[in-house]
Formats: C-alpha cells, sequence, structure tokens
C-alpha cells in the first residue's frame, strides 16, 4: 500500500503543477493562485520520494503533503462547486470540467491523507 500511495503522490502532483500550467496561461491570473499548486504538487512528490524509506519523520512530511494538499484544495472545490454571483473564473478550462477535475484531486488527496496515517507502523 505504501508503494500505490508514493505512486499516486507523485501522478498527483504532477498533475496539479500540469494542470494549473494549463489552466493559467495566457489569463493573467495573480501568480499567488498560480504557485500554490507548484509548491504543493513538489511537496507531494519530494515526500513521496523520500518516503521511499520509511523513517518516522518522512512518514509524518509525506501525510503532511497530503493535508496539505487536501487544505489547498478544499477553498478551490467548494468555491467552484458554489461559486459567489458573478464570480468569473480566470481559465482555459470549461468551468464544469474544472470543478470535476478539482473535485476527483481533492477526494484523492482526503484518501492518500487518510490511507496514510491507516499505514501499519514499521516493525522495529
Amino acid at each position: 500500500m505504501k508503494n500505490t500511495l508514493r505512486i499516486l503522490a507523485i501522478i498527483l502532483g504532477a498533475s496539479l503543477m500540469i494542470g494549473e500550467a494549463i489552466r493559467s496561461w495566457g489569463q493573467d491570473r495573480p501568480l499567488v493562485f498560480v504557485i500554490d499548486d507548484f509548491l504543493i504538487g513538489g511537496f507531494l512528490i519530494g515526500t513521496a520520494l523520500a518516503f521511499g524509506r520509511d523513517t518516522l519523520t518522512r512518514r509524518a512530511a509525506f501525510a503532511a503533503a497530503w493535508a496539505t494538499t487536501v487544505g489547498g484544495l478544499y477553498g478551490s472545490f467548494f468555491g467552484k462547486l458554489f461559486p459567489d454571483p458573478g464570480a468569473n473564473f480566470h481559465t482555459n478550462i470549461d468551468a464544469g470540467v474544472l470543478t470535476a477535475l478539482i473535485g476527483a484531486a481533492y477526494a484523492t488527496a482526503m484518501f492518500g491523507m487518510i490511507a496514510t496515517i491507516a499505514l501499519p507502523s514499521k516493525p522495529t
């Protein structure tokens, strides 16, 4: 299960970075709303690679990366699911498709966080 979670984190992290690049290209979005997905994606990928060697610190960092992803995607998903009237999406992707993709990423991050926390302790 550990290796499956690591692979899932790498795929999700890369998807967040690639998806944000596609979504934001030429849209003049504020940089802070672009960089967050790159930071979260890098954190997921970095901790997934580090978790190849299971230590308490690396396990905690990996769970924290999943939790950071959940937190980062929460506002984005629910903000698109229940938008403010007159909200304007700056995106190259259809709003419905974007909401579905972010929802899938949010659900994946929730699963990854819970599954990482639930991993059995390594034998000492």
